[in-house]
């Protein structure tokens, strides 16, 4: 998924023009990119934290696409220049606070162990 996010942003970036089309595959295929690299870093961080050693796939890949959320929307808000660092800490901040509400759900769900 990386592989193909980063070859094809290379080859649109110095192929192309930014024009609508190319510029709606230039956020498909950053977040191919970001989500591909940042997979294995999660992946990690939760086998080096985590109390029990491993997290289900979809948190990993949901934790990953909300890294890839928060990028993107970096991205979008720098072309429209509206981006400032206090813009860019409250929405990382807003992100981290609904991870830690999805994971305190996940903690309390009750699991059966037959």
């Amino acid at each position: 998924m990386a592989v193909v996010g980063w070859v094809g942003l290379i080859f649109l970036l110095f192929t192309t023009l930014p024009t609508v089309g190319p510029r709606w595959l230039f956020f498909f295929l950053s977040t191919l990119a970001i989500t591909g690299t940042t997979l294995p870093f999660v992946w990690l961080l939760h086998w080096r934290f985590s109390k029990n050693g491993y997290a289900p796939s979809s948190t990993l890949l949901r934790e990953a696409l909300l890294f890839t959320l928060y990028v993107e929307v970096l991205i979008w808000l720098q072309i429209n220049r509206s981006l400032s660092l206090s813009l860019a800490i409250l929405f990382a901040l807003s992100l981290i606070g609904i991870e830690y509400l999805l994971h305190i759900l996940e903690r309390s769900r009750w699991k059966s162990y037959r």
